[in-house]
């Protein structure tokens, strides 16, 4: 099973930015595309955006488009999501998978493993 590993989240005023990065240990990321999840409690795990395994195709919820650009680099086996202009809103604990690009969708792979600790995320004054 697949295994990623979330890190960077915090406590940053609303306007503020935050880079979250989602690392594979022990298999090669390049071949994957990788999604970015959160939920915010008592809500559902939802998207907020996915790259593919080349980099090239990119999707974004509408909630977070123009404010939050995700990316990769291959090198370090690591994806990124840099997150700007944070708002109350995007207050959550946020996770990455392994995930398959199904036009504006982005479904979990069905040989990704459980869910890690994720990473919070708080935008707060």
């Amino acid at each position: 099973q697949l295994r990623l590993v979330e890190s960077g989240g915090g406590l940053v005023q609303p306007g503020g930015s935050l880079r979250l990065s989602c690392a594979a240990s022990g298999f090669t990321l390049n071949y994957y595309a990788i999604g970015w999840f959160r939920q915010a409690p008592g809500k559902e795990r939802e998207g907020v955006s996915c790259i593919s395994s080349s980099g090239r195709s990119t999707n974004y919820a509408d909630s977070v488009k123009g404010r939050f650009t995700i990316s990769r680099d291959d090198a370090k086996n690591t994806v990124y999501l840099q997150m700007n202009s944070l708002k109350p809103e995007d207050t959550a604990v946020y996770y990455c998978a392994a995930v398959t690009q199904w036009g504006s969708s982005c479904i979990v792979r069905a040989d990704f493993g459980s869910w890690g600790q994720g990473t919070q995320v708080t935008v707060s004054s």
